[in-house]
């Protein structure tokens, strides 16, 4: 992987671990020298990831809608910012600037990003390796319903299987490394998203 889109929050959440983490990942990312593509902002865990890669001298891309530019007050020492027209040219411009996709903890907005990444997954418009930072079990409420919809054959096993999930910041990226893509028929092209 050489750069990385990681959705997260425009807030620190209650739990320092989520600030912390987000702040080690993005020193990971300086470390291990991947560019981090992220929402753009300074504030919250988005704004500590963006700091610990910046603080370790590492590459960050930030991508922002326009109307957000004052709402999520962007970060201002960013390698590159990149401001989008609307929401869903942000997320096509990170998934072009991505090849790989992690979740840390956040709300709605992380969600809907991260689950429209994972449909084009599922529907082989990438191979990305998609990764779940699970810091202090943000997620296991979300995984076990994820667990549900493949018991209740909404989803398929195969499809839960391209999630990869770790509570530490080395077995995610080492997972994320390792990650041998699932063959997938290729049902859209990128021009029919």
């Amino acid at each position: 992987m050489k750069s990385v889109v990681v959705f997260c929050g425009s807030s620190e959440g209650v739990d320092k671990k989520y600030a912390q983490d987000a702040f080690a990942l993005g020193k990971a990312f300086a470390e291990s020298n991947i560019k981090l593509i992220y929402g753009g902002a300074k504030i919250g865990i988005m704004g500590q990831v963006a700091s610990g890669a910046l603080a370790n001298k590492g590459e960050v891309i930030g991508v922002i809608p326009k109307f957000l530019m004052k709402k999520e007050v962007y970060h201002p020492e960013l390698t590159e910012l990149i401001v989008t027209l609307d929401m869903h040219e942000r997320k096509l411009k990170m998934h072009e600037l991505s090849d790989g996709i992690i979740m840390l903890p956040g709300g709605y907005g992380t969600l809907e990003e991260f689950f429209e990444m994972l449909t084009w997954a599922q529907l082989g418009l990438h191979q990305y390796p998609i990764g779940i930072l699970n810091t202090n079990g943000f997620y296991d409420a979300l995984l076990s319903m994820m667990q549900h919809m493949v018991h209740q054959e909404f989803v398929k096993q195969i499809n839960l299987d391209m999630i990869l999930v770790a509570s530490t910041i080395p077995d995610l990226l080492h997972k994320m490394a390792a990650y041998k893509p699932i063959p997938v028929p290729k049902w859209l092209t990128k021009e029919q998203t």
